[in-house]
């Protein structure tokens, strides 16, 4: 039993008869020590700040909430950018920044629509805000120093998200300069996400993106009302994150070529609900089927060799090796290799438990090897490719290179894949007039409010709720 279990179960099992009578003391001190502190610092100019300006935004009364996607919810601004967070990172289709290896959308994004919907700002403001976030996450990503940061265990897109998503929101209440520093401090003396949840499977990557928003927006708001962060959060002697966090950092990276260099311009849309580690492998795996689908069952062996962290990822830990959930899948070279040669595609339904553990698909997985290779590791992260080597059982071997997976800069979704992309994942909701969302999302900077989602399902829409300012 480890020590995390150890403690879970000491803790179940306590009573209060269990404890002593000078335990109960001490914790009834505390306790009074601790509420006495805090009641009596509630009238210090910084509290009765955060009192009245910080926590305005999560009372429920009034029009003065955020969306929750995919529903009519309306709920208070940070729980918006929460739930939309987690919501956002779920199927594995958010978008990558290669260079810092962060999932910058799903943090930034949700945090933004929720500021910018709850202080009632347009849809140029909107915009204007996400690029703020999507520059600032992507250069402390790549200041971190990709491959030390990630071997590390830590997860870049909460690490360096919450720094994209405060640096939105201070944006959309439009602090000045000293109040942005606080907030991108106070960002990041809350950095988290560790990579440990791949060991077991576990389902709480998801709480990496969601919080990560929600950080950034507590802490622009924290900074509005008077609550100073360390500008040196990143360099500090005594606790910088960089140093903390990574063998092989870069400060200068973390603010290098801004208005010149855009980050937000590459960026890559996954086409496969999955890590984006196995993608390169999927496009191999897809232009084996599609020239020799016969061949399938003739299979012998598949080499896959990739970039180091790209094996580290999802072909090392036992859930990527024998995955039997659709969390393990999703992170598992050898079965979304399987699923792409006997099916020519991979999509959300092949994430079913079922099929994961269909003897056939199993099979196939275990004949997938993955080997690190060191010039593949050497053009990450600027480029995420493998080779695959396919041998059957006659010998005969097939080889294909992947440079960089399909959704990238060089093999990008055009308009049109990405909106039928939308369009898939949207039907899911049903009662929702896909058309007009995407056409407002498309053309936000037209919208003099940015709306409420519940606008664009269909009931609402027949009362007369959608906002007609962005209707043109």
């Amino acid at each position: 039993m480890g020590e995390i279990d150890t403690l879970a179960a000491w803790i179940g099992a306590l009573s209060f008869e269990d404890l002593p009578e000078e335990v109960k003391h001490a914790a009834s001190r505390c306790l009074l020590d601790t509420v006495s502190a805090a009641a009596g610092a509630s009238g210090e100019p910084l509290i009765r700040n955060i009192r009245q300006e910080y926590l305005e935004p999560l009372k429920t009364a009034g029009e003065k909430k955020a969306s929750v996607w995919g529903t009519e919810d309306t709920v208070p601004l940070f729980t918006a950018a929460f739930l939309n967070g987690m919501a956002a990172h779920y199927y594995e289709l958010d978008d990558v920044h290669c260079e810092s290896k962060t999932h910058i959308g799903t943090v930034v994004i949700p945090a933004a629509y929720a500021a910018a919907e709850y202080l009632g700002k347009d849809g140029k403001d909107l915009l204007t805000a996400i690029v703020c976030g999507y520059e600032t996450a992507a250069r402390i990503g790549e200041a971190f120093g990709v491959v030390s940061h990630r071997k590390k265990g830590w997860h870049s897109t909460s690490t360096a998200g919450v720094f994209g998503s405060a640096a939105a929101c201070a944006k959309l209440l439009g602090l000045d300069e000293e109040r942005t520093a606080s907030a991108l401090g106070l960002a990041g003396t809350q950095a988290f996400g560790r990579w440990a949840f791949l060991e077991e499977g576990a389902s709480c990557k998801v709480l990496h993106s969601g919080r990560a928003a929600e950080i950034g927006c507590h802490s622009a708001f924290l900074a509005q009302a008077g609550m100073t962060g360390p500008h040196h959060i990143l360099t500090a002697k005594d606790g910088g994150l960089l140093s903390g966090m990574s063998d092989s950092y870069d400060e200068t990276r973390a603010a290098k070529d801004l208005g010149m260099v855009w980050a937000i311009l590459n960026m890559d849309n996954k086409p496969y609900p999955c890590c984006r580690s196995t993608h390169c492998a999927i496009d191999a795996a897809r232009s084996f089927h599609a020239a020799h689908k016969e061949m399938v069952s003739d299979i012998r062996d598949v080499l896959i060799e990739t970039y180091e962290v790209g094996k580290k990822q999802c072909a090392e830990s036992r859930s990527s090796l024998m995955p039997s959930t659709a969390n393990e899948a999703k992170f598992s070279t050898p079965y979304t290799v399987a699923c792409a040669l006997s099916k020519g595609s991979i999509g959300l339904e092949d994430f079913r438990e079922e099929q994961i553990n269909d003897k056939e698909f199993r099979t196939l997985a275990a004949k997938v090897r993955v080997a690190a290779s060191e010039s593949y590791s050497e053009a990450y992260p600027a480029h995420w490719g493998c080779r695959m080597t396919v041998t059957l059982e006659n010998g005969t071997q097939w080889n294909k290179e992947v440079t960089d997976a399909s959704g990238g800069r060089d093999c990008p979704l055009t308009d049109e894949e990405l909106k039928a992309k939308s369009r898939q994942l949207l039907a899911r909701v049903g009662n929702i007039d896909i058309d007009c969302l995407q056409h407002s999302l498309m053309s936000i900077e037209a919208c003099s409010r940015v709306p409420s989602f519940s606008a664009f399902l269909s009931e609402e829409r027949r009362k007369g709720v959608y906002h007609e300012e962005c209707n043109g």
